[in-house]
């Protein structure tokens, strides 16, 4: 990668490329928007489904490499602009740990609240991706508990994907309002990049619903 080199973001306002957007904006990487107005649908649409497939948001494109899954690209791009400090080392304890809280995310926490919000029964405790949805939510706490990040002192690139997920899911009642939870979601929401970009979204979710006459 060269310093001329700028990240294409597939975004839609208010919805999970925001936090990549934020990140974005933490590192400090150039970046540019492809705008999809997915209240007019342009997310299920040809062009933008020979990019993902899924028709989901957020995905980037970067040279040759195109990337999605909102983990994935996490890891990628704080692993793509190290000078940010917002990525452990390969060889710092705290890397292994930090993927740890960074796939709990995809991989326990997303299937729980969606299982949770749709009312459905999950899977037995032996076949269920997060045993059940407490001890999932518990284990969350417990960590973030030992504040006031996800590792403690050190803020990173996990604590933009758990902030703006922890603010969208108590904002929505999927998750409860605990103490440890708000506290944390409200010291990511404070931060300057998690500012401007939530003052852009709400401008342009406020476009896209007019030009899609919602």
């Amino acid at each position: 990668m060269t310093t001329t080199d700028r990240v294409t973001l597939y975004y839609s306002p208010q919805s999970r490329a925001t936090g990549t957007r934020v990140l974005l904006e933490e590192l400090g990487a150039p970046y540019d928007l492809h705008v999809l107005n997915m209240k007019a649908g342009e997310q299920r649409k040809e062009a933008y489904l020979a990019i993902n497939p899924l028709g989901k948001v957020p995905a980037i494109r970067l040279g040759d490499a195109l990337v999605t899954e909102q983990v994935a690209i996490f890891i990628y791009l704080a692993d793509l602009f190290p000078q940010a400090g917002l990525t452990p080392a390969l060889n710092d304890p705290c890397r292994g740990p930090y993927l740890r809280w960074i796939a709990y995310y995809g991989s326990s926490f997303e299937p729980a609240v969606i299982d949770h919000f749709m009312k459905r029964e999950p899977a037995p405790i032996t076949q269920s991706p997060y045993a059940d949805y407490d001890t999932m939510l518990g284990a969350l706490e417990a960590q973030l508990a030992k504040g006031p990040y996800l590792l403690g002192e050190q803020f990173t690139a996990a604590d933009i994907l758990w902030g703006i997920a922890l603010s969208w899911t108590m904002m929505f009642g999927i998750v409860p309002k605990r103490d440890v939870f708000v506290r944390y979601a409200e010291r990511i929401a404070a931060r300057p990049a998690f500012q401007r970009i939530s003052k852009a979204d709400d401008e342009m979710a406020a476009q896209h619903a007019a030009a899609a006459g919602v």
